[in-house]
């Protein structure tokens, strides 16, 4: 298997889950507006509808960090000069990957803390379960952001990623 087929898997993957996570959030929000109109509001629809929207936003940015949807800035890169690029990029990539290291490793270490809390409403669910999307997530984004080192020094290298000087060289042609 090709790194670009695992990337495409691994995309798709994230995709379900994202998809998963939508629909559980859409069916909920349905089902407690259902509930309200008819005058028996469910004691947990608040808090799980912001729980859902909580790991639709965490696994929705691992989605769009495979899609390099964010984190990074290839067009201020490849404004620089061919020789400051690499390096550039390479400081970019570093601090990415330390920040959601220590994401990952915070919210992990955090998990023990939160074991003995539960949710409000649902006392049966302890927030460790529920917070586990922060250290997951991040995991994640390290993933699709290492699917991604090829691609960003590749960029940076021949300066291609819709910087000014690629738009006036297209523009040219």
């Amino acid at each position: 298997m090709t790194l670009a087929n695992f990337r495409r898997g691994y995309e798709r993957a994230l995709e379900w889950v994202v998809i998963a996570l939508m629909a559980a959030l859409a069916i909920e929000v349905t089902i407690g507006v259902v509930f309200r109109t008819v005058g028996m509001s469910l004691a947990w629809y608040d808090e799980v509808a912001s729980i859902l929207l909580a790991w639709l936003t965490y696994y929705g940015s691992a989605l769009a960090a495979t899609k390099r949807g964010h984190i990074s800035c290839p067009e201020l890169v490849a404004m620089f000069p061919p020789a400051v690029r690499l390096p550039l990029a390479l400081l970019a990539e570093t601090l990415v990957f330390a920040f959601f290291i220590l994401l990952a490793y915070t919210g992990w270490s955090i998990l023990d803390v939160l074991a003995t809390d539960h949710l409000v409403s649902l006392p049966e669910i302890s927030v460790k379960y529920v917070q586990s999307v922060i250290p997951i997530s991040a995991v994640l984004i390290l993933i699709a952001e290492a699917l991604n080192v090829p691609a960003v020094f590749a960029e940076a290298r021949h300066g291609h990623g819709g910087g000014a000087e690629d738009k006036a060289k297209e523009a040219s042609h």
